[in-house]
Parts: structure tokens; C-alpha cells; sequence
């Protein structure tokens, strides 16, 4: 497809989200029937700034990691961290919409992958369990959470001691945060920042959870 294809495309998304927001008064999740325009960040010219070979390197997912994916949509992240973690490993694929959910059950079994379960709920609702993840996605989504910080206390609670939020924010997303206001929201989660790759228009910054003991955090 033509530069200058995806470039229409991704205008037309912004603008779809951009007048959802307006409609609704609050932040609202990318329609499932966007869903064939949210592989542009993995087909398109997008794919230097946030495909998913470079996010999930960036997190260094490896073989036998169990991974979640906040708001998951149709898959661009899962599908590629089920194959990556193998048979070993798992992805549970988190969305408030069926329809995404039921795109990315139906990508999954074309390819025969079988390591991916499905998960409808809102992120700041949802009971992720306890020292489950070694890894957890928020994938240019975290803006369209209304109740951010209960979201990532979730996720916090949700990862191993040892696991990593990975957080990836890109232009021209609607729902774009700024550096500055991740790093608040994952501090009062009480996630500590490890470290950031990329620019302030396409960004990744990976957090660890901080555990309290004995009335003192480990660090």
C-alpha cells in the first residue's frame, strides 16, 4: 500500500476517535470495525515506531513468559507474543469489546495458535490475579482508560516481582500521553521507570512493579 494511503488512513482514524470523544464526553476505545486500520502500525510505515518485533523486544519477552495485553484489539501484539513465548509461555488478551476479541480468537486459529486466551473486561475493573504476568502491553490504549491509575495498580498487582509494564505512546493517537503524565500515573500505581526507547512522538517506557515490605519498598 502507498505511503500516502496509510497516511489518509491514519487520518481518518484520529478523526473517527476525535469525534467519538466528542460525541460520548469521555475517553472511548478504537470501534472493533476500525480494527483492519489498527494494522498500520504493523504493515504501514509505522512498523519502525511501534511494530510489534520492536515492542516486544523492547521488553525482551522471551520463550515460556506468560504476557498480558491491555486492550489487545485484534491481536497485533498478541498474536506475535504467543508465537514468541511458544507452547511454554502464554498471552492473555484483554479488551472491553467482543467483537475485537472474537477478530483476534479467529487471526489466532488461522494460525493455528492455540496459547492465547480472551479476556472481556475493563482494565480497571478486572481481577488480573496476583503475581500471574512476566510481562503486561499497554499499547497506545492507556489514554482510552477513563480510571488510569486503578487500571495500572491492576496491572502492578497483577505482574510478578520480577515482571514489566510496557508502555507504548504514538502520534497521531488521539488519546496520546505525554511522557510526563505516564511517569505520574505509573508512580501513583507504584511502578518505578526503568527505562524509555524512542522519541516523544513514538515512545516505549517499560515500568517494574514495587513491592512494600516491612513498611519498606524493595527496590
Amino acid at each position: 500500500m502507498p505511503l500516502w494511503l496509510w497516511i489518509v488512513l491514519g487520518v481518518v482514524l484520529v478523526g473517527a476517535a476525535v469525534v467519538l470523544q466528542q460525541v460520548f464526553g469521555r475517553p472511548r476505545p478504537c470501534p472493533w470495525w476500525f480494527s483492519s486500520i489498527l494494522w498500520i502500525m504493523e504493515k504501514g510505515p509505522g512498523r519502525s515506531r511501534a511494530g510489534s518485533t520492536l515492542l516486544l523486544d523492547r521488553a525482551r519477552v522471551a520463550p515460556g513468559m506468560h504476557v498480558l495485553d491491555i486492550g489487545a484489539g485484534p491481536g497485533r501484539i498478541s498474536i506475535p507474543a504467543a508465537k514468541r513465548v511458544g507452547t511454554g509461555g502464554s498471552v492473555t488478551a484483554l479488551d472491553i469489546q467482543a467483537k475485537m476479541l472474537r477478530l483476534l480468537a479467529t487471526r489466532a486459529r488461522a494460525e493455528g495458535i492455540t496459547n492465547i486466551r480472551t479476556l472481556e473486561a475493563d482494565a480497571s475493573k478486572a481481577d488480573l490475579g496476583r503475581d500471574v504476568y512476566d510481562r503486561a502491553f499497554l499499547v497506545t490504549v492507556l489514554g482510552e482508560i477513563p480510571e488510569r491509575v486503578a487500571a495500572l495498580r491492576a496491572i502492578h498487582a497483577a505482574l510478578k516481582d520480577d515482571g514489566i509494564l510496557s508502555v507504548t505512546e504514538a502520534l497521531p493517537d488521539p488519546h496520546y500521553l505525554r511522557r510526563s503524565t505516564l511517569l505520574r500515573l505509573a508512580r501513583e500505581a507504584g511502578l518505578r521507570h526503568e527505562e524509555t526507547h524512542g522519541s516523544w512522538s513514538a515512545y516505549t517506557m517499560n515500568f517494574a512493579p514495587v513491592r512494600q515490605r516491612r513498611g519498606k519498598s524493595s527496590v
